[in-house]
């Protein structure tokens, strides 16, 4: 039996999208990512990825190991994430902060060639900004502008 309120990261599999697709957010964080039932994950080298908390989705983002990963990193082993949301019925509960800090173990278990992950985040987004420094990502002063503004370019060293 499972200790209660365990948090684990896992593959997408079917069973979890009905849950995915009833996730929310309000306006001020919908602006700055998407939600799990609006993204296409068909691509190869897309790897979407469910953050359960006691096997109950709660949270959800995407790992690029595409040609994307290229505008962000030039090392041929990173791997670029995505589309981080936790629904919003969850939110203050900690799982954001529990899901980036089980990050390294995940891709160092899942993705072994891995050795970095970069993301951009909005420079107005500032929740996002401190749950990623405090996650281990590091701002290293690179910018560049996005659809809604200017993005800081964040990497966490697997």
């Amino acid at each position: 039996m499972q200790a209660i309120n365990t948090l684990e990261l896992v593959h997408f599999s079917e069973d979890y999208v009905d849950v995915l697709h009833d996730f929310d957010l309000p306006d001020e964080q919908s602006q700055f990512t998407a939600l799990p039932k609006d993204i296409s994950i068909e691509m190869v080298g897309q790897y979407p990825i469910v953050i359960l908390s006691d096997n109950v989705p709660v949270g959800f983002f995407v790992l690029h190991s595409t040609e994307r990963v290229k505008e962000y990193s030039s090392n041929p082993n990173a791997m670029l994430l995505t589309a981080f949301s936790i629904d919003h019925k969850q939110q203050g509960k900690g799982y954001a902060k529990k899901g980036m800090l089980a990050l390294s173990n995940f891709i160092k278990r899942e993705f072994k060639e891995c050795n970095e992950v970069v993301l951009v985040v909005n420079h107005k987004n500032i929740p996002a900004q401190n749950l990623y420094l405090k996650a281990g990502f590091v701002d290293h002063g690179e910018r560049r502008m996005g659809p809604i503004g200017e993005q800081i370019v964040m990497n966490l060293h697997i």
